[in-house]
Parts: C-alpha cells; sequence; structure tokens
C-alpha cells in the first residue's frame, strides 16, 4: 500500500485533505481487522467500505466547536456512513490513528527522499569518474596544501551520501511501525491479533511495546537522521561556494540567459544556489532538535509533542526534499574550470612540493627535525619573495649534495600525488 506513493509529489502528501485520507485509510483497515475477526458483521463492513468518506470543510467547521481534530474527522465521517459507523473507531483512541497514519505518512515521505538520494548518488558517481585525475589543489584551514584531484573531491562527498541513504534507510524501517492497542497501550478494549491485522493491511510493522503512543525515539532517529543529510548538503555547497570565489574560480553555477546577480552591480553572478541550500539546511537542523525535546512525555502520553510535529513533518520532508532536488540541479550545470584549477596548482610557487623534498632527504638519512628546517627555510624565502620553489631547492647546495637530479624529477612530477587515485575510487564506488 505505501508503496505506489513514491511518486507522489510530497507537497500533496501533506495537504490537510491527504492527513484525513491516511486517517480514513488507518480507520478502514482496523474496521476490516475486527471484520476479518467476526466482529463487524459483513453487511455493515459492505456499507462501511462503500460510503466512508468526508468533506473537508465539514471537519473544519466541527472542529471550531469540539476543539479535537479527531473527534471532529470521526463525526463527519459517521455523517456519510449512518448507523453502521458504530463499528468505527471502535475500542481505538485518537493516537491509534494519528501514530498509524503518521507512521505511513512519514514512510511514504522517506520513500521520496529515499528516491531523491538515489538520483544525487548517480549524479555525483558520474561527476566524480569524469574528473577522475584533474588535478586540483588542496586545502586546509583554506591554505594551499598538496594536490587532490577534483574526481576526489566529488568521491569523498559520494562516500558520505551513500552513509546517509544508509542511515536514512535504517530510519525509514525504524519509523514503520504502529500501534493499535488503545488508551495506555494495554489492548484492554482492543486485540493484539486485530492490529496485526490492521497494520499488515496498511504495509507496516507492530510496535513490540508502545504507550498511547509510539515512542518518539523513533521520529528522533528519523529528523536527525534528514539532518544529517542536509548537513551533507551543506558541506558540499560551502565547498562550491569557496570554489566559486572570485580569487579561486574553479568552479561556477549555471547562469540562465537573462539571469541577474545584483540589483546594483550588472556583474555579479552569484552562487545562490549553494547559499538557499545553506541556509535551509540550519531548518531543518533546527527541527532535530525539536524532534529530541519531544522524546521525554509525561508517563503513558501528554500532548506537548503534537504541536511540533504538525509543524516539523511536513516542513522537514518538504524541505530535504526540495534541497535534494535543488542540489541535483546545481551540480548538473555545475561549470567545471579546469585551466584555472591549474592556474591555483602553481599560485603557491610550487610550495606544496616541501613534504615530497623532506621525505627524501629523511630518506637519504638525515634527522627528520633536521630536514624539515632546511625545507622550511627554503619554502619560507619562497613564498616572501614569490619565487619557484622547485628552482629553489634545485639551487639549493646543501639539499642538492644530498638529492640527485633524477631523485629530484621524481619528486617534482605531479601525477605523483594521483597514483592512489584509482585504488580510492575502487573502495569507493565497488568497496
Amino acid at each position: 500500500m505505501i508503496d505506489r506513493y513514491t511518486r507522489k509529489e510530497m507537497g500533496t502528501l501533506w495537504t490537510l485533505e491527504n492527513k484525513f485520507r491516511v486517517w480514513l485509510e488507518v480507520e478502514l483497515a482496523i474496521c476490516e481487522g475486527w471484520h476479518a475477526m467476526q466482529v463487524i458483521p459483513t453487511q455493515d463492513m459492505e456499507n462501511i467500505r462503500a460510503k466512508a468518506d468526508f468533506d473537508l470543510d465539514r471537519i473544519l467547521k466541527l472542529e471550531e466547536t469540539t476543539k479535537h481534530d479527531v473527534i471532529a474527522f470521526l463525526t463527519a465521517v459517521e455523517e456519510k456512513v449512518g448507523p453502521s459507523s458504530r463499528y468505527i473507531h471502535l475500542g481505538c483512541t485518537s493516537s491509534d490513528i494519528v501514530d498509524t497514519a503518521n507512521a505511513v505518512l512519514l514512510t511514504r515521505a522517506g520513500q521520496i527522499i529515499l528516491a531523491d538520494l538515489d538520483v544525487l548518488l548517480a549524479t555525483l558517481k558520474s561527476m566524480a569518474q569524469q574528473h577522475a585525475g584533474q588535478l586540483c589543489m588542496g586545502r586546509t584551514h583554506g591554505i594551499h596544501a598538496e594536490p587532490t584531484s577534483f574526481g576526489l573531491k566529488l568521491a569523498g562527498f559520494y562516500a558520505e551520501f551513500h552513509r546517509h541513504r544508509i542511515r536514512w534507510a535504517e530510519a525509514l524501517e525504524n519509523i514503520r511501525f504502529g500501534k493499535i492497542s488503545g488508551a495506555v497501550g494495554t489492548y484492554a478494549q482492543l486485540e493484539p491479533e486485530l492490529e496485526k491485522r490492521a497494520l499488515t493491511i496498511l504495509g507496516l510493522n507492530v510496535d513490540p511495546i508502545s504507550t498511547q503512543v509510539i515512542q518518539r525515539d523513533r521520529y528522533a532517529q528519523y529528523f536527525t537522521s534528514l539532518a544529517l543529510i542536509a548537513g551533507g548538503i551543506e558541506r558540499l555547497c560551502v565547498e562550491l561556494r569557496h570554489l566559486q570565489r572570485t580569487e579561486v574560480l574553479e568552479v561556477e553555477e549555471g547562469f540562465g540567459k537573462g539571469q541577474k546577480g545584483s540589483s546594483a552591480m550588472p556583474h555579479k553572478k552569484n552562487p545562490i544556489s549553494a547559499e538557499n541550500l545553506t541556509g535551509l539546511s540550519r531548518l531543518v537542523r533546527t527541527n532535530a532538535m525539536a524532534a529530541l525535546e519531544n522524546m521525554a512525555l509525561w508517563h503513558e502520553r501528554d500532548i506537548s509533542h503534537s504541536s511540533v510535529e504538525r509543524v516539523i513533518m511536513p516542513d522537514s520532508t518538504i524541505l530535504v526534499n526540495y534541497m535534494l532536488q535543488r542540489l541535483n540541479g546545481l551540480l548538473g550545470t555545475l561549470r567545471i574550470i579546469p585551466e584555472n584549477m591549474q592556474r591555483n596548482l602553481m599560485s603557491s610557487h610550487g610550495l606544496f612540493f616541501s613534504q615530497r623534498v623532506l621525505l627524501a632527504l629523511v630518506d637519504q638519512g638525515l634527522e627528520r627535525q633536521k630536514a624539515y628546517e632546511m625545507v622550511q627555510a627554503v619554502a619560507m624565502r619562497c613564498w616572501q619573495e614569490r619565487t619557484s620553489f622547485e628552482e629553489a631547492i634545485r639551487s639549493n647546495k646543501a639539499i642538492a649534495a644530498l638529492l640527485q637530479p633524477e631523485v629530484l624529477d621524481q619528486i617534482f612530477d605531479l601525477q605523483y600525488y594521483l597514483r592512489h587515485e584509482q585504488t580510492i575510487f575502487s573502495r569507493v564506488f565497488t568497496g
């Protein structure tokens, strides 16, 4: 029953109309369970199947008086069904319906997000493989470190989102639990058999033990998993934002015909998608904190969680669905600029070769600290004078006395930095 909703638009899933439709699915599943157990007569069950429906405006009108949405919903349905409605909601409490419906809705929303993750992973894998071997500068603290490849950068993000997918699939299975166990979870007016029958119809698992509600650690896992996905989106977007800075400009967001970057400066092309996604991730993380706060309820249940979930369930799932699709679109139109990667690579005068020289000196028997001081002295002078590190090393008599020209040729070979690239790719994409 749940699987047919995987292509449904996320926004439609969370409409008020659809929420009540899922409540009705739950009520009907319970009725089917009672009927199978010979509690509801066949004629009444047929009548319920044929007539169970509601009018949304009628529910909202009734709620103005009842101040209770479940009672308003049930009243609206009873008006449609007639006398047979006495079997609807038989032995149930409101949370039997609401929490079970939440499980259905969150599972359906989660499957949409799972599909979004699969699309993004395919995009990242394709881009990583396409840009394997494309040397670029690796940076730590924002400062040039040693070369890497743009393909390896993207492979790293692929690996992270693969972990997000694993976590999300686990959270999705953990939320796929309903409860039809009554006012405090004791089945006093219900039967465990009924619960099993109804939840099977709905494609849900039976919570082994519930109170009046499903325990909210399940929800906390779901929403913190969404927050982790949002954090991964932000990490990728922060990288893209840095790489788009004018002084770097190794990538650039797509810029459509007629698009404008600034109301004041006609030349501007800003990383607006990456910035928007960075901001939205903060909302998803905030909602995760609210889900964590919802775990501690009074005794068998209070209502403090309910108002929170009415906001965070649609908001977080809609946001992450939107964010994943927008990120995928951003990557699909991203302009990669290899010539700027090469320019930036050499803009620090080859200083990134310093560790290679250090290790070669150590290999020749020099004490590491002494070797470090020798190389650092050359590197700092090159940085201050903006001169070639390679030339300075080759002309340094003390170093040249220890390292032969053919050894230096190997040291200053850029391809050395990519010698294990395919090993890493193999671990990421086939490991």
